[in-house]
């Protein structure tokens, strides 16, 4: 079973219906003993990284959910901030994230370049594949995903970035380090897409 942590933030609902449509059971729930019992995590997110922190520590799961990850070696999906507080720390903000990937979250910027983009990335945009990883299997070189963010990862070991996306510049769209994996951007509001992201995730074989 899947099971979607629900920390207060995120579009649980969303996540859980197009798993539904994908045809994988999963779970919403914020008890420590359904995320003890979790075959697979899904960590949802939206807004600023402190907020996010700050609900993960008040929800009293973070512990579970770093033994299952560290210790147990579950995988877990990271969706935007999801994933972002996988790193060490963000110039949002002054918590520090979960440090489970070396590297930090950084605010778009545009300065070097003579055209500003908006900020947020907000729309549909694709991915540049640096690397085969099966939460990319199947998926069409066409394939466009939904993005909402003003903030990105960026890494100190390239090697955990499986694919990148193109705004002015290319900042990293989606990660794995073993089990830990993350999407930068909304699978759950990308459609099709997004749906075939999910439905390999649930496929992958645990450790």
């Amino acid at each position: 079973m899947i099971v979607i942590i629900n920390y207060g933030i995120g579009n649980l609902g969303s996540i859980k219906n197009m798993l539904k449509k994908a045809g994988v059971d999963s779970l919403i729930s914020n008890q420590a003993e359904d995320i003890e019992q979790a075959e697979k995590l899904i960590l949802p997110g939206v807004g600023a990284f402190d907020y996010g922190m700050v609900m993960l520590q008040k929800s009293g799961l973070e512990p579970v959910i770093r033994s299952k990850v560290l210790d147990d070696q579950v995988p877990i999906l990271g969706l935007c901030l999801g994933m972002q507080l996988f790193f060490s720390k963000s110039e949002e903000g002054t918590e520090s994230g979960l440090g489970w990937i070396k590297g930090n979250v950084i605010r778009f910027t545009f300065d070097s370049v003579e055209k500003k983009n908006k900020i947020p990335h907000m729309g549909w945009n694709i991915l540049i594949n640096h690397q085969s990883h099966p939460l990319l299997n199947g998926l069409q070189d066409n394939a466009r995903f939904y993005f909402v963010h003003s903030y990105h990862v960026t890494f100190k070991n390239k090697d955990d970035i499986v694919a990148s996306t193109e705004y002015e510049y290319s900042f990293p769209s989606v990660i794995a380090r073993k089990n830990i994996m993350g999407t930068q951007f909304h699978p759950e509001k990308s459609h099709k897409f997004g749906m075939k992201i999910l439905k390999n995730f649930s496929e992958i074989s645990s450790q």
